[in-house]
């Protein structure tokens, strides 16, 4: 497969910066694969992992919501947050998810309710991409 550059940027760091032949998301509208040559556009990111292929192996990461633009020159993903899955704390994602649990059951507002459920959601995503990478 033919490598394109790929940058991926949280507001802490540069997490990723190289080539990579594939990357696989979901976005707002469904899951995506850019591959070279893609053609131009931009979506915006759920909470979802990501498949990063660099030299033909594949990498996993939890994207905490963000925004992906593919230009002609590269792609490029501003993340919230995003880790590799092996780097996954997966005992404290588990407890994040029960807080979420119990922030959504005691919610007193709309606002506290999607709070909680975003929580929720960024909790299991973690939890899900920690076992994908083998």
């Amino acid at each position: 497969m033919t490598a394109f550059p790929l940058k991926i940027v949280t507001p802490e760091k540069i997490f990723f910066d190289g080539s990579a032949e594939r990357v696989v998301l979901r976005t707002s509208e469904g899951d995506l694969c850019i591959l070279a040559r893609h053609e131009p556009f931009v979506a915006s990111l759920p909470s979802g992992p990501v498949r990063i292929t660099v030299d033909g192996a594949d990498r996993y990461a939890a994207l905490s919501t963000g925004v992906v633009q593919v230009e002609k020159e590269g792609t490029t993903i501003l993340a919230c947050a995003i880790e590799w899955a092996e780097d996954i704390d997966l005992a404290w994602a588990k407890r994040s998810e029960q807080q979420a649990i119990d922030r959504k059951n005691k919610a007193k507002s709309d606002a506290e309710l999607r709070r909680a459920e975003l929580k929720l959601q960024r909790a299991l995503n973690r939890i899900h991409v920690s076992g994908m990478q083998k």
